[in-house]
C-alpha cells in the first residue's frame, strides 16, 4: 500500500483496545454497530460468489451457476417454500473453496438462517447424492444408508432425487439469478439461531 493511501474503512470509528482484555463497553458498541452493517451486506456477497461459479463446468454438461439455477428453478416450479429454494440455489456454493466437503460449507452458510431439516439436507445432500454416480469413481453408492431411519433421510433423498441429480440439461429454460435474490434476502435477513442472535437482532 502506498504511503498515504487510506485503507476502506479508515474514516470509521474504531475500537482502542490491543487486547480484547482491555476493551470497553464503548469499544464493543462500535463494533456490535460495524458487525451489524457488515451483517447486512450478506445476501450482496452471497451473489457475488454464487456468480463466481459461472463458467466453470468441471466436466458436467452444465456450468456450476446453471446447475445451481436450475435446481432452484426446479424446486420453486415445483411449488417449494422460499427457506427450500434458497437451500437449493446455495446447495453448491461450497464448491469453489472446498470441493472436497462443498455440501458442508453451504449448511454451515445458511444453518442459522433456516430450519434443522434444511440444515440437515444441505450438510448431507453430497453423501445422498452420491447414490447417483459413486459407483464410476470406486465409491459405495450405498454410503447414504449410514443414515437409514434419520427423520430427514427421505426429505434429503426427495431433495436429491428431484432436483439435485436432475439438474443437467442444457436446454432447461432455468430462471435467471435476479429471480432469486428477493428470495435470498429475506431468508438471510435475520438469524433464527446464533450465538450472536441478540446483538445482531
Amino acid at each position: 500500500m502506498a504511503d498515504g493511501e487510506i485503507k476502506h474503512g479508515d474514516f470509521a470509528p474504531h475500537a482502542q483496545f490491543h487486547a480484547m482484555t482491555e476493551g470497553t463497553q464503548e469499544d464493543w458498541a462500535i463494533i456490535a454497530k460495524a458487525s451489524a452493517e457488515f451483517s447486512r451486506a450478506l445476501p450482496d456477497r452471497l451473489i457475488e460468489h454464487l456468480n463466481l461459479l459461472k463458467g466453470d463446468c468441471g466436466g458436467f454438461p452444465v456450468d456450476r451457476l446453471e446447475h445451481s439455477l436450475q435446481t432452484a428453478t426446479r424446486a420453486f416450479r415445483d411449488g417449494r417454500d422460499e427457506e427450500y429454494v434458497v437451500c437449493a440455489l446455495l446447495h453448491d456454493i461450497g464448491d469453489i473453496l472446498g470441493p472436497s466437503n462443498h455440501a458442508e460449507i453451504g449448511a454451515v452458510i445458511l444453518k442459522p438462517y433456516v430450519s434443522e431439516r434444511n440444515h440437515w439436507m444441505l450438510d448431507h445432500h453430497g453423501v445422498f447424492q452420491g447414490y447417483y454416480f459413486f459407483k464410476y469413481l470406486g465409491l459405495d453408492p450405498d454410503m447414504r444408508e449410514q443414515f437409514r431411519g434419520h427423520p430427514d433421510f427421505e426429505y434429503t433423498a426427495q431433495f436429491c432425487h428431484l432436483y439435485d441429480q436432475s439438474a443437467f440439461d442444457p436446454a432447461y429454460d432455468s430462471m435467471p439469478l435476479e429471480a432469486f435474490e428477493p428470495m435470498l434476502r429475506r431468508v438471510v435477513a435475520a438469524p433464527k439461531r446464533s450465538i450472536y442472535k441478540r446483538a445482531l437482532g
